[in-house]
């Protein structure tokens, strides 16, 4: 029978994952500096695109930044033209956000540009370590998703 296997340290596994997510997550950011997009305007039309006609104060409440600052923030989404403002019907103060063409065509970018730098790197590694990676791919989900709850 074989010795069962100790479990890690979540303190000691957190301290070494920590860096290397961090580090995954700048890296992708630097991907799209040539598309003219920030990261956290990224973040801000993939928070538009899955929820359509959502208001700038409940925007604001996800991101957990103020009003105001959001509205400076979708101000320059309008400008560039990535994102529009309709009233909402019955509520004239109310106005929903969408996604404008250029502003889809910019997340296809993005996913498209980052994609390809990770399958770039993806390919350096040898079928195990790949293997690796893939069997991480569904405990990592898990933790985000419970984050998010």
């Amino acid at each position: 029978m074989p010795a069962a296997v100790a479990a890690p340290d979540t303190t000691e596994l957190a301290n070494r994952l920590r860096p290397v997510l961090l580090k995954l997550a700048r890296e992708l950011r630097r991907e799209i500096h040539s598309l003219g997009v920030t990261g956290g305007q990224v973040s801000l039309l993939v928070a538009i695109k899955h929820s359509p006609g959502i208001g700038v104060r409940e925007l604001a409440a996800r991101e957990r930044i103020s009003v105001p600052g959001m509205s400076k923030f979708i101000g320059r989404l309008e400008q560039a033209g990535l994102v529009k403002g309709e009233p909402v019907a019955g509520d004239k103060r109310r106005v929903g956000l969408t996604l404008t063409t250029a502003g889809h065509r910019v997340l296809r970018s993005v996913r498209s540009k980052r994609t390809a730098w990770l399958a770039a790197r993806l390919r350096t590694l040898d079928g195990e370590q790949l293997e690796a990676l893939d069997a991480a791919i569904e405990p990592l989900t898990l933790l985000l998703d419970e984050e998010a709850s």
